[in-house]
């Protein structure tokens, strides 16, 4: 998949206030300072997509950045929704913060119609957290389709990030009969992006086929 162009759209409290629901859309979420955007940036070669910070919990509101993608050069364009989504976790909010995130997400997660996938961010740098696996938990018995996008992966030694993949990985089969799909990536060497670009492309293959069946 190529990436033609990404531009913003909105920023919602609400997902009444959401773009209208018309084209596939991927949501990207995690724990503050995760590196969300940088990820977001990486694969869509934006540089400035999504706003960095060295502040965690920057993110607020439900951001939506229309997409325009093909498979070749001469290919027909298609357009979808990337949606960064304000991270969980951070302890330094108020609990009226933390209360309104809850209630944008929960209805964001839950009703928006469009919504393909969400990718759930994990720092590959640690350990299972418990805010991430409670978290998954909650998308699962939401119903709600996700992957797993590990990150960071060139910020420690390839057998640390691959042990701590199959933690999480293991903590989820503890309870779990069928596992997410899971994509290990680094924003810094832009590892895992085709992987992810490909993930994408098919499922608005198949988003497609449902349309025109």
């Amino acid at each position: 998949m190529q990436i033609k162009s990404a531009r913003y759209v909105i920023s919602s409290a609400l997902v009444t206030q959401c773009p209208k629901p018309d084209k596939p859309e991927y949501a990207f979420i995690g724990r503050s300072n995760v590196g969300k955007s940088s990820l977001i940036n990486m694969v869509t070669q934006q540089k400035n997509l999504a706003k960095t910070s060295g502040t965690p919990g920057k993110t607020q509101l439900i951001n939506h950045f229309e997409i325009e993608s093909s498979t070749s050069d001469r290919g027909p364009k298609e357009k979808w929704f990337l949606v960064d989504l304000p991270g969980y976790g951070y302890a330094k909010r108020s609990i009226s913060d933390r209360n309104r995130w809850e209630q944008m997400i929960d209805g964001y997660l839950r009703k928006r119609e469009n919504l393909v996938q969400v990718f759930v961010l994990i720092d590959s740098r640690h350990t299972p957290q418990k805010n991430d696996l409670e978290f998954v938990n909650q998308l699962d018995k939401w119903g709600v389709p996700f992957s797993l996008v590990f990150t960071k992966s060139d910020k420690e030694k390839p057998a640390v990030v691959e042990r701590n993949v199959k933690a999480f990985m293991d903590k989820l089969r503890e309870t779990w009969q069928f596992l997410p799909r899971y994509f290990v990536t680094s924003a810094e060497k832009k590892s895992g992006r085709e992987e992810v670009l490909q993930f994408i492309l098919d499922w608005n293959k198949e988003v497609l086929a449902k349309q025109k069946g």
